[in-house]
């Protein structure tokens, strides 16, 4: 089996999905952080759903025959895409999330129709019982970050970065199970840096680049309900090559992050979206002079009165 994902698939992903989704808007902000490099941010959390994870739901599902069940185990951001997917592609869906899952997005997956099952601990026990639900039930199994067309998916948005900031020489992208930033690597490949950023409780793809395979990891923390895979996918690994720096992030520094992108420019994003921010702030990666730096802002299903 192959691994690798090609550009021919993300645009072929990209013209699927682009009926159903944003053509997300960017800012550049210029040195905002007076740290001497300008910077832009992609604001992905404007998505239908309010992530991202509805490229690479509606890249795979649309693949699929109307009337189809359809299972998916989720923190909550993956859920509610394949939720809203499947609900405007006539599809019946099942959604297994973890128990640490904030209430404001298992309440969204159930607003679009999908049945809910809470599963006691993280993403891996979700996906465990929902593998077992396929099994049982035949449902087609969608997975949050390795399956081909979902990761197409998520590559839809390094096209449009590519289009809107021509010039563009490093992206910096939160990592969880690796379907977004495997995707990103895929298109810009060696014509853009990828960045690789995630918080020190959930570091799934810095361990793997440490260990030279994937590995299996302990999670934790306030952004585990989105980066909460303790093992980064198959495909994403594959990307890994086109990946320059893999750099963590503290819990302090991404509540700070979310807090200064509130703060200055008035943008509410969850935990996750916050650590391309916080990598860039705290110093953990260190763009070169008058570099042009993009930082993908991937989610915003959060309780807002936490700012």
């Amino acid at each position: 089996m192959s691994f690798e994902i090609t550009r021919e698939q993300i645009e072929s992903a990209a013209m699927r999905v682009e009926p159903y989704i944003l053509r997300t808007p960017v800012i550049q902000i210029g040195d905002a952080l007076g740290m001497g490099f300008d910077l832009s941010l992609k604001l992905d959390q404007t998505q239908p759903t309010g992530s991202f994870k509805v490229r690479g739901a509606f890249a795979l599902l649309t693949e699929v025959p109307s009337g189809t069940a359809v299972a998916a185990a989720s923190g909550g951001n993956f859920g509610a895409a394949v939720a809203f997917a499947a609900s405007r592609l006539g599809l019946d869906a099942t959604v297994f999330v973890p128990g640490n899952s904030p209430e404001e997005k298992t309440n969204r997956i159930r607003s679009y129709g999908a049945d809910v099952q809470e599963i006691p601990g993280y993403y891996d026990e979700a996906l465990e019982a929902c593998t077992h639900f396929v099994e049982e039930s035949g449902a087609f199994m969608a997975h949050a970050f390795d399956q081909p067309d979902v990761v197409a998916g998520q590559g839809s948005c390094a096209r449009e970065i590519g289009d809107q900031l021509p010039g563009t020489d490093s992206v910096v992208v939160a990592v969880g199970g690796g379907g977004l930033i495997g995707g990103i690597a895929s298109w810009f490949r060696d014509d853009a840096k990828v960045i690789a950023a995630e918080p020190e409780l959930c570091p799934s793809f810095n361990a793997a680049v440490e260990a030279g395979h994937p590995v299996t990891v302990d999670v934790g923390g306030i952004a585990s309900s989105s980066l909460g895979a303790r093992q980064i996918g198959e495909h994403s690994w594959h990307a890994s090559r086109w990946v320059d720096v893999s750099v963590l992030v503290s819990e302090e520094a991404i509540v700070e992050a979310q807090h200064w992108l509130w703060s200055e420019l008035r943008l509410a994003v969850e935990p996750s979206a916050a650590t391309t921010i916080a990598a860039l702030a705290s110093g953990a990666y260190q763009p070169e002079a008058g570099e042009q730096v993009v930082a993908l802002l991937s989610g915003a299903n959060f309780d807002p009165s936490s700012l």
